[in-house]
């Protein structure tokens, strides 16, 4: 494995998960051991260290990991896209930094997607048997229905954050504050097809989650409108095609 060219960028956002990315670093090197990858940790202005962590771990001889900081805190979806420019791999798999995400499934999307071809633009693992809060299953419930029904995104579970995206796709997406949640019908957007994966949800280990259920209720509307928007307006993904001369 050349830690220079990796096939594969692992990208974590996260805050203040100190005790969790250590272990979450440890159960991706196994999953992913034998594969060119790199892991892109962004710490989302933490006050606990996270990204020192991570910084020690390259300096012990782990060239594999990588860790980029905002200066404060940007929320979710700008570390996710921070990483997604960072990163080096031509597939890039989002995964959370609380290791409620298992790892172990990461093999498999990389494997669908690549098996896809060219067309397929991102297999998302959906969560079976969650382990969240009655309150955040039952949010995470009316606000996928609402959003199937109104973008039509063949999505049962949108917040899962295990991805795996092509990088060239990835790069193209309209960005704003809570994309990561509609990354499904971005995609669609952008004329490529989505494949999903069942997966495992797991217990947090250590801390408590950062981003609250009326934050994601209150701006999730306006974002579902937005999105509806947007797919609206783009009719047509035209293929594109070079114009070679005539034999």
């Amino acid at each position: 494995m050349s830690a220079d060219t990796p096939e594969i960028s692992v990208i974590i956002p996260c805050k203040d998960e100190a005790e969790n990315i250590t272990i979450l670093m440890d159960e991706i090197r196994d999953a992913l051991q034998g594969r060119a990858f790199e892991v892109v940790v962004v710490d989302d202005g933490s006050s606990d260290g996270t990204g020192d962590v991570v910084l020690r771990r390259f300096e012990a001889g782990e060239t594999w990991a990588r860790a980029v900081r905002h200066a404060r805190s940007a929320g979710q979806s700008s570390a996710v896209r921070t990483g997604v420019f960072a990163a080096r791999g031509a597939i890039l798999v989002t995964i959370d930094g609380d290791g409620q995400n298992n790892p172990a499934f990461i093999p498999e999307l990389v494997d669908r997607l690549k098996a896809g071809g060219a067309k397929l633009g991102m297999v998302a693992g959906q969560r079976q048997k969650r382990t969240d809060s009655l309150a955040k299953r039952y949010a995470s419930r009316f606000a996928n229905k609402l959003r199937g029904a109104m973008l039509k995104d063949r999505t049962r579970d949108s917040g899962c954050g295990l991805k795996a995206v092509r990088a060239e796709v990835f790069r193209v997406l309209p960005y704003f504050d809570g994309w990561h949640r509609y990354m499904a019908a971005l995609v669609l957007r952008e004329g490529y097809d989505i494949d999903h994966l069942d997966v495992t949800d797991r217990p947090r280990r250590f801390g408590a989650s950062k981003y609250g259920i009326f934050d994601r209720a209150l701006i999730g509307v306006l974002d579902l409108i937005g999105v509806w928007w947007l797919r609206r307006r783009r009719k047509v993904v035209p293929q594109v095609s070079p114009i070679t001369p005539a034999e």
